[in-house]
């Protein structure tokens, strides 16, 4: 079990750290050419092992944080993967059997995180961070999967800046909480969520046409 342990860790670190370095190229080389192809492949791919190994070590350590964190990571990476097939929603295309269960597991995690962080005592404001943003965000995409009509204008694509760039947010506040000791609590969790938000919203900005409608 130990030797395990240490290979899933140092699985977990390798692939964490691979996610860590490759989003920024993703994010600066030329939308949908070959190079943001190919590393954001390696970022997904990246994200859903750091995600799967955070899993396994925190339930057998009894780890929250790291188990929220590695749900938090593996539901938006996919999220932002599935979007890019989201093209036609809505116009002769609808959701998959997957696209349902996928919103909805990802709704309970989300509702029943909310719900532990606002009860908890102490009180964690982590918890409610997380279960909120993540609420929000399978909320968004239940009512999108709801709404009768195509989707406005490239809202795959927000969608898709939203699942990867969220994922990424996951990957460096586990690095925080895990690395960067001198940060107190609970500004070690939320800073990356503080900085990378607003970097979020203008990604999704000059991508999406001025004037199209976005909202959901």
């Amino acid at each position: 079990m130990e030797t395990f342990l240490l290979l899933n860790r140092w699985l977990h670190i390798a692939a964490g750290f691979t996610g860590f370095f490759v989003a920024p190229v993703a994010l600066i080389v030329r939308k949908g050419g070959p190079a943001h192809r190919l590393w954001g492949k390696v970022f997904f791919w990246a994200m859903l092992v750091a995600g799967g190994t955070a899993i396994v070590s925190a339930s057998l350590n009894g780890l929250t944080f790291l188990l929220l964190t590695g749900i938090f990571s593996l539901y938006l990476a996919q999220f932002g993967y599935r979007s890019l097939h989201h093209k036609r929603m809505g116009a002769g295309q609808g959701p998959a059997l997957y696209d349902w269960v996928s919103v909805l597991v990802g709704l309970l995690i989300f509702l029943t995180t909310l719900v532990y962080g606002l009860f908890s005592r102490p009180f964690n404001p982590v918890l409610v961070v997380f279960g909120g943003i993540g609420l929000m965000t399978t909320m968004r995409q239940l009512r999108g999967f709801w709404r009768p009509g195509p989707w406005p204008a490239r809202q795959w694509l927000r969608n898709h800046i939203s699942g990867f760039v969220g994922s990424y947010i996951a990957a460096v506040s586990a690095f925080s909480v895990t690395s960067l000791k001198f940060i107190a609590f609970p500004l070690n969790f939320l800073w990356p969520t503080l900085v990378l938000v607003p970097l979020l919203v203008w990604f999704q900005r000059r991508h999406v046409p001025k004037g199209e409608a976005v909202k959901l």
